[in-house]
């Protein structure tokens, strides 16, 4: 028996409760026109008559079977776009729902799969949901949001989560799929289905999915797929990324002279990827609010602070801040990101001379960068301590390597404009800047799962920096033998030199009441220097302590106690 839709006038809705049972769990959604809701009632247009909507698994331990993909060796985690690849890695890409962001990208996690998992799956903790779709492409969004609903395209090659309910079908119709998810209409029809922003797969199989005309379709597709590729380039130009080969400052088609031409080149780069897509998807909702006929409902339009692109800052930051201030913001973690980048090079990650990760793998050293960059143009530290102080107690600290690294790069020539430029951007000087924000930045950007590791005194006067993936049993002996005792050593010297400045017959009075501030100054430092050496470092140098980067972050970090600066919510 056909349903009543509904009948208006000005001060009333009259709408027949059989109306409701047609949309997925009756909601009462009495806003609906009867054009939505005519869609929901038609029964062949259902998604999930089209496609494969499935729940992914459970591992009942995420501490010991997921990863971040940086905290493993590239040796033992397998990013392979290949169905067939899961034979032999001990990491394999793990998809887990993640941030709001469109089209692609959250590729962020792994899953421990030695043996085809055979140890995961034996566990009577885990749940093994649709484990034929596994690795297989797919679309697959956060099953819990904060906030509006997207969707974005994985390869193949990746297990899935429970909170990452992903779509499959044959490849050649997600790019239009991906489309019609990001639309405007899925997320008005969303706001019956799931107010409570849980997108369970129950709802997500009875979206409406209509059949375009060939020439819609064909746009739609071609739209999508361009889409999806400035959202992969966007995601792999981050060195959080498993994709990262190289920073976009540094390439070619952006790299200038002077480090602001090259920042305002990638600037206007980022600004036409941002323009760029926000035409296709407009152009996308166009097209699909036009076969629904839902002109009178819906306008193709897409908010700035909606083109989720990283390089976006109205995505990035939000738009509660104006233009200007997002832009400066954007100049700025620019320029901390060239720092990082700088840093991976220094510990031997990177190269400047080759694409991607180079030294990735436990235990890896300087021997190893050389057998794969015989020449570099940068050279990498040999023994993986940097150390990071308040002056130029060292030749290789790691201010004075960031500024042969500007040199390397963007010449002598304006080696002091481009150094002022990331020191304006920044808002401090270099050395300020390592000594005070790089680490914090560094456990920010790697999700509190760092990569580099900083040995700290008890009151941070002396820092040094390790590579986690060059670590070796001996590491803490170099920090202790090669670096503390040795600063140690020339502030006992500095503290000589102030105190026959105090007691010069030539030295003014001022110039010896300052000397003896910094005797007393530097004294308290060494006696700080002299308890962390006693009490946590030597200790920890003759345990000798091995690591596995199999057991994460999370468990290896903690072993060293005090002598690495604390990460707030790490355990």
């Amino acid at each position: 028996m056909p349903f009543e839709f509904p009948t208006k006038n000005e001060r009333l809705n009259r709408v027949s409760s059989a109306v409701f049972s047609q949309i997925p769990g009756s909601p009462i959604a009495y806003w609906l026109s009867e054009l939505k809701l005519r869609h929901f009632a038609d029964q062949n247009a259902q998604l999930g008559k089209h496609f494969a909507l499935r729940e992914g698994l459970t591992t009942g331990d995420n501490d010991k079977y997921l990863r971040e993909w940086h905290e493993t060796s590239t040796a033992k985690f397998n990013s392979e776009k290949s169905p067939d690849t899961d034979r032999m890695a001990t990491w394999v890409p793990h998809r887990k729902g993640g941030e709001y962001r469109k089209w692609y990208g959250n590729n962020e996690k792994v899953i421990m799969w030695k043996h085809e998992g055979a140890e995961l799956k034996s566990s009577d903790r885990s749940v093994m949901r649709a484990s034929t779709r596994y690795f297989e492409q797919a679309l697959s969004w956060s099953r819990i949001s904060s906030g509006s609903f997207s969707i974005r395209y994985y390869d193949n090659g990746q297990t899935f989560d429970s909170t990452a309910p992903s779509i499959f079908g044959d490849p050649k119709h997600l790019p239009q799929l991906s489309a019609f998810m990001n639309s405007p209409i899925v997320s008005s029809l969303l706001e019956a289905l799931s107010p409570t922003l849980d997108y369970r797969l129950t709802n997500m199989g009875r979206l409406p999915f209509i059949k375009l005309k060939e020439n819609q379709g064909a746009a739609i597709d071609s739209n999508a797929e361009s889409i999806i590729g400035l959202s992969r380039s966007d995601w792999d130009a981050y060195e959080t990324s498993w994709d990262f080969t190289t920073l976009p400052l540094l390439l070619p088609d952006h790299r200038g002279d002077r480090l602001a031409d090259s920042y305002a080149t990638l600037r206007t780069h980022w600004q036409s990827m941002t323009d760029e897509m926000r035409t296709l998807e407009e152009e996308n909702n166009r097209i699909f609010i036009d076969a629904y006929g839902l002109q009178d409902e819906l306008t193709p339009e897409v908010p700035l602070n909606e083109i989720t692109l990283t390089c976006n800052p109205a995505y990035r930051y939000g738009i509660k801040n104006d233009a200007a201030a997002n832009e400066t913001r954007l100049r700025a973690d620019t320029m901390a990101e060239f720092l990082s980048y700088a840093v991976g090079c220094m510990f031997g990650r990177y190269s400047l001379d080759a694409p991607g990760l180079i030294l990735a793998n436990q235990g890896e050293t300087l021997a190893d960068y050389l057998a794969r960059i015989p020449q570099p143009q940068f050279m990498p530290d040999e023994d993986n301590v940097i150390p990071v102080l308040d002056a130029d107690w060292f030749p290789d600290d790691i201010t004075e390597r960031f500024r042969l690294f500007l040199r390397t790069t963007f010449g002598e020539d304006h080696f002091r404009e481009n150094l002022r430029y990331i020191e304006d951007a920044l808002g401090k000087d270099i050395r300020k800047y390592f000594t005070k924000d790089f680490y914090a930045d560094h456990v920010k950007r790697y999700k509190k799962r760092p990569i580099y590791w900083m040995f700290s005194s008890s009151k941070g006067t002396f820092n040094a920096l390790i590579y986690m993936h060059r670590y070796r049993a001996d590491t803490v002996s170099v920090v202790l033998n090669e670096y503390l005792r040795e600063y140690r050593s020339k502030l006992e010297g500095y503290r000589a030199e102030q105190e026959r400045l105090s007691d010069s017959p030539d030295a003014s009075q001022s110039v010896k009441t300052k000397a003896l501030k910094e005797i007393d100054r530097v004294g308290k430092v060494i006696d700080e220097l002299s308890d962390w050496e006693r009490d946590v470092i030597y200790p920890l140098a003759t345990q000798k302590i091995e690591i596995d980067l199999d057991d994460g972050v999370k468990a290896n970090y903690p072993l060293f106690g005090t002598a690495l600066k604390k990460i707030p919510g790490l355990s």
